[in-house]
């Protein structure tokens, strides 16, 4: 029995939906010819395919003022470094720990207004806390502002804290703040395991900077010449 190509259109045209549900099967005429609504059906469906096997969370391209979201998580804005550390101590290794603040205390953060001179973390029980960290108070502030001198609850593991113990306890090292930045939209401090430098370290330490400085020195009077 022969089937006309339109006879086969017309079919196709009736039966568009199950073809495009039944994906991996085809049907063509008997005179070998495959119609136009087939292949409209063949189209649909294949364009149905793609649109199915396309995970829902994949959410990877997605911009943010041509910023990738990823990259704006992990953006670092560094807010202070403790220079005075690296010329007392030095730094055997580095943590980063999220940190407890108020409101206020973000606020006075993000417009610079910390120190972090002479600061130091201490393991008290389960928990570790920066003290004698100065963060100013917020200039628009009520009276719900912060004690500037507050200690404050720095956020880790309770496995990371009970090893940062065992190593300031077992070779008397200290834990010396080194860096406050933003990462994303959460305060981070960066912790150093410190061992205190010695007088003639100092001196070594001083001598080393003043030749940088007079190489930088030399090197900037060059590219002006």
């Amino acid at each position: 029995m022969h089937v006309s190509a339109a006879s086969c259109a017309l079919n196709w045209q009736g039966i568009q939906w199950n073809t495009m549900l039944t994906l991996g099967e085809e049907t063509s005429c008997t005179d070998g010819s495959v119609s136009g609504a087939e292949r409209t059906s063949r189209h649909s469906a294949d364009f149905l395919l793609c649109r199915v096997q396309r995970p829902a969370s994949d959410t990877s391209d997605t911009n943010v003022g041509g910023t990738r979201v990823a990259d704006v998580k992990d953006e670092v804005q560094v807010v202070t470094v403790n220079r005075q550390a690296y010329h007392e101590y030095f730094v055997d290794e580095t943590v980063e720990a999220g940190i407890a603040l108020t409101g206020t205390e973000v606020k006075s953060i993000r417009a610079g207004h910390v120190n972090l001179r002479g600061a130091f973390a201490r393991v008290k029980g389960d928990e570790i806390w920066l003290e004698g960290a100065h963060i100013a108070e917020y200039e628009q502030g009520t009276y719900m502002n912060h004690d500037p001198m507050r200690p404050r609850k720095l956020l880790l593991h309770r496995k990371e804290i009970t090893r940062l113990e065992t190593r300031v306890s077992a070779k008397g090292l200290t834990l010396v703040p080194l860096k406050l930045y933003f990462k994303g939209n959460r305060a981070k401090v960066e912790l150093g395991l410190c061992r205190g430098k010695k007088l003639y370290d100092k001196r070594e330490t001083i001598k080393e900077r003043e030749v940088q400085r007079e190489l930088a020195r030399v090197h900037k009077q060059r590219v002006r010449g």
